[in-house]
């Protein structure tokens, strides 16, 4: 579309063009088969993009800034998908580690409790 020698680009062609490069991500990466991409406002001028659950928020006014966000946080969320199992361990190791001191400590508490009686 062009008005006198301007192209005029709507949000609608942005939004096209985010679902296509995120097709070809998808197929060149073979993951995040499950997103999709949604190109909208932001109140916070410091947040270009981000997932949510199934879906990328792109929220970057130009075409170019919203492809380089859209790439960022498709592999942003594919490196995240990676190191999922490894966070899942350390916080149960966390958790049984806790755990453990909890016990420690009451056990000295009770120990220190009678010594003191």
């Amino acid at each position: 579309m062009t008005r006198g020698s301007r192209l005029v680009i709507t949000a609608l062609d942005i939004q096209n063009v985010l679902e296509n490069e995120l097709e070809v991500l998808k197929r060149k990466l073979c993951i995040g088969y499950e997103l999709k991409v949604r190109w909208t406002y932001s109140n916070n001028p410091k947040l270009s993009g981000e997932v949510k659950g199934e879906t990328i928020y792109v929220y970057d006014k130009e075409e170019e800034l919203a492809m380089e966000t859209l790439k960022h946080e498709f592999i942003d969320y594919a490196v995240s998908k990676i190191i999922e199992p490894y966070k899942e361990v350390t916080n149960k190791l966390i958790a049984i580690i806790n755990e453990d001191a909890y016990r420690r400590k009451e056990w000295l508490v009770e120990a220190l409790s009678r010594v003191i009686s």
